[in-house]
C-alpha cells in the first residue's frame, strides 16, 4: 500500500492490524512510486497481487503553482503502478477525489458515469490518473471520496476544532456543498473488498463518501458542537470572500448507490462517525 503515512493509509494501518493477509506499507521514504523500476522491484520481491494506492499530491492551492509535480504524482506514478500490477496478473484499488467534478453544475449526487469537469491543476491531474489506470488495462477499482478526516495528520476536523477554540467568531462558508468522509470507514471498506475477495468481476469506478449532506460552515458547526466550542460565534460567509486560486466544487455530494449495491456495504451518516473520531482525539 502506498501513502501509508496518510489519512487513509494509517486508518488502513487500524484496519489490517489483525489480517492474516501480508500488508505491506510505504511512503515516499520506503517505496518512490515515480520511479517505475522501484515500484516494479517492490511487486516482484512482495509478490504483490493488490495495490492499494493511496498516495497523492493533495495541496489543492499549491498545486497551481506546482503543476509538474502534481502530474507526476497524480497521474505519472499511477501510470507505473497500473502497468506494474497489470504485468503481475493482480489488481490496482485507486484513491481518487470529488474534484473531478469541480466545475459541475446542479445539485444532483454526482454518479460515476457523469462527465469530469475539473477547474484546478489537482482536479486535472486526478482525472488524468483515473485515464492512465484506463489505458493500462489492469484490473482496477477506483474510488472517488471527499472531504476526508481523521485522526492523523492535519485535517478540517483538527483546524476547526483549533479555530473554534481560540477565536471569540468564525466565518465558514455555506455555499460549498459535499459529504465529510471519515477515513477509517473508508480504509473498512477498502479492506473489506480485499480480505473477502470482492475484486474480481467488480472493476470500475466507484463513490465512497459517508451519507447525508452538509456546508463546510454546517460541518463546522456541529465539529464545534461535538467538542463544546459554545463560546466561538460561528457565521456563514459566500466562498468569494475567501479568494482562492482555485474554484472549489460547489456542489460534490457523490452517490454511493453503486458501491453500496456491488459490494454489500452500509456506509455510515457523517455525523455518526464525525463523533467516532472526536472521541477518538479526546482520548488521544
Amino acid at each position: 500500500m502506498t501513502g501509508a503515512n496518510g489519512q487513509l493509509g494509517s486508518s488502513l494501518r487500524n484496519s489490517a492490524a489483525n489480517s492474516t493477509d501480508n500488508y505491506i506499507f510505504t511512503d515516499a521514504a520506503t517505496l518512490d512510486i515515480t520511479d517505475p523500476e522501484a515500484v516494479e522491484k517492490a511487486v516482484a520481491e512482495n509478490n504483490v497481487d493488490v495495490i492499494v494506492n493511496c498516495a497523492a499530491y493533495t495541496n489543492v492551492d499549491k498545486a497551481e503553482d506546482d503543476a509538474e509535480l502534481a502530474e507526476r504524482l497524480n497521474a505519472k506514478a499511477v501510470e507505473h503502478l497500473a502497468n506494474t500490477i497489470k504485468n503481475a496478473g493482480g489488481t490496482l484499488i485507486h484513491i481518487s477525489t470529488d474534484y473531478v467534478f469541480g466545475g459541475a453544475l446542479g445539485n444532483t449526487p454526482r454518479t460515476e458515469d457523469e462527465p469530469a469537469n475539473p477547474t484546478g491543476v489537482y482536479g486535472l491531474t486526478k482525472l488524468h490518473g483515473e485515464q492512465a489506470v484506463e489505458r493500462s488495462g489492469c484490473k482496477a477499482i477506483v474510488i472517488r471520496t471527499a472531504w476526508l478526516y481523521s485522526e492523523y495528520g492535519k485535517n478540517f476536523v483538527k483546524t476547526m476544532l483549533s479555530l473554534t477554540a481560540d477565536r471569540p467568531s468564525l466565518s465558514v462558508v455555506f455555499d460549498q456543498v459535499g459529504t465529510p468522509t471519515y477515513a477509517q470507514d473508508l480504509a473498512d471498506a477498502v479492506f473489506d473488498i480485499i480480505e473477502n475477495r470482492k475484486m474480481e468481476g467488480n472493476e470500475g469506478i466507484y463513490h465512497y463518501s459517508n451519507e447525508g449532506v452538509c456546508s463546510w460552515y454546517d460541518f463546522t458547526v456541529m465539529i464545534a458542537d461535538n467538542a463544546g466550542h459554545t463560546a466561538c460565534d460561528i457565521q456563514p460567509c459566500h466562498s468569494d470572500e475567501f479568494p482562492s486560486k482555485v474554484v472549489r466544487p460547489s456542489y460534490s455530494v457523490l452517490d454511493k448507490t453503486k458501491f453500496k449495491k456491488t459490494f454489500g456495504q452500509k456506509i455510515p451518516n457523517w455525523m455518526e462517525s464525525l463523533a467516532i473520531c472526536m472521541q477518538n482525539l479526546k482520548e488521544k
